[in-house]
């Protein structure tokens, strides 16, 4: 069954069983990396006939984000020991492939407009989804404090997901857009 009825009234458990209100910092941290993971799910679908290799990344970042999503879930320190964590190579690959793009782009020139092309949007979009998703988390690690490498994921993901967007530029042929102050 889909539906359990325990959260009609605007509450929901943790894992472990505790219950909390919808709106609870664990919660909007969790719900928006699972928002981000979705979003990467578009992405990667767009991302498959232009490369393997990235559709291939994208798809282990979803479940990398699986991953985070159970541990914000959980506040039990007994809990946390018993479920999945991060691989410890999970921080270095995505230095690695940002390094590895980053060799094949020409030099940032100055704030980059979003857009491009469509994937490019998308993937921008999901930074920003990403950018929000670590607010939420430091926020939570204000009060209740969560694993230092998840909050080093989250921002380097969306360095990844910078330089991503101006590969699918790359990918495709098409031009960056600079900013241009008004001055």
């Amino acid at each position: 069954m889909i539906y359990t009825k325990t959260g009609d009234k605007g509450t929901t458990s943790l894992v472990g069983g505790t219950r909390v209100q919808k709106c609870d910092d664990r919660v909007e941290a969790y719900g928006t990396v699972d928002e981000l993971n979705s979003y990467i799910g578009l992405v990667a679908e767009l991302a498959q006939p232009l490369s393997d290799k990235y559709y291939s990344e994208l798809k282990r970042i979803q479940s990398e984000l699986f991953t985070v999503q159970t541990l914000l879930a959980t506040e039990d320190p007994q809990w946390i020991s018993k479920l999945p964590q991060l691989p410890d190579n999970a921080v270095p690959d995505l230095e690695k492939s940002i390094d590895e793009m980053t060799t094949e782009l020409p030099q940032n020139k100055a704030f980059i407009i979003a857009g491009g092309s469509v994937i490019s949007a998308h993937t921008h979009v999901a930074r920003t989804i990403c950018r929000r998703a670590e607010r939420c988390c430091v926020l939570l690690n204000n009060s209740q404090p969560i694993d230092e490498q998840l909050l080093k994921y989250i921002n380097r993901l969306s360095d990844y997901l910078f330089v991503l967007s101006r590969m699918f530029l790359k990918l495709e042929n098409k031009n960056e857009h600079y900013w241009q102050s008004s001055k």
